[in-house]
């Protein structure tokens, strides 16, 4: 099931009864950062309620994995801190992988250095109490974390291919994540660049946990 909290409000946010009905809840991009300094109601509500869901996540350990806007909302939901420290430009970014990343199922056969794709004016700069360091970059030093056994965020976006991020790159043209003028350039790396190894993040989360 899929729900755009954008459009629909959760009546009520799903507590840990509701949750356990699904293998695992996925978190995608948002149209909102979690440092605007000045959220619309609208962002104030959808964040408030993920938060609240992310809570009830936290607390029981259930498969969750955060992309992109996940890793504010489980870092705000932890504890952790997400600023503007480390900002990433739009386009393929080199990722390694931790040596507890490369023990972690979620990565599993994956290189130790794999490309994929970013593009964030926020980024992790401290990471919750007890969180594990699964894969790091040069730009943005958190670009995957763990807490407890099942609750995964990264920071690159291992559901876009290029395809998908030239979609991206041509809605936010003209949201300050790089000059409209360079969207032609962006959009032809993005469309020759191989982030298949990424991608497989989202399979090895969706193997472990489906039922």
């Amino acid at each position: 099931m899929q729900h755009r909290l954008e459009r629909d409000a959760f009546s009520p946010v799903p507590g840990l009864e509701s949750l356990r009905q699904y293998s695992g809840v996925i978190l995608g991009g948002s149209p909102f950062t979690s440092t605007d300094p000045e959220p619309s109601a609208l962002q104030e509500r959808v964040e408030g309620q993920l938060v609240e869901l992310v809570s009830t996540v936290l607390e029981h350990d259930l498969p969750f994995l955060g992309l992109c806007y996940g890793v504010g909302i489980l870092g705000r939901a932890a504890g952790g801190v997400v600023d503007r420290t480390y900002p990433e430009p739009v386009g393929p970014s080199t990722i390694q992988v931790t040596d507890e990343g490369a023990a972690d199922p979620v990565l599993a056969g994956m290189p130790k250095t794999f490309t994929a794709f970013v593009g964030h004016k926020e980024a992790m700069s401290t990471l919750p109490t007890g969180a594990t360091l699964l894969a790091t970059s040069g730009p943005a030093p958190v670009q995957m974390f763990k807490l407890g056994s099942n609750v995964y965020a990264t920071q690159f976006h291992p559901e876009l291919d290029g395809r998908g991020l030239a979609q991206r790159i041509d809605a936010y043209k003209h949201h300050g994540y790089f000059d409209p003028s360079e969207a032609t350039a962006l959009t032809e790396i993005a469309l020759s660049t191989d982030v298949s190894h990424a991608r497989a993040v989202l399979s090895n989360f969706v193997r472990r946990y489906s039922n």
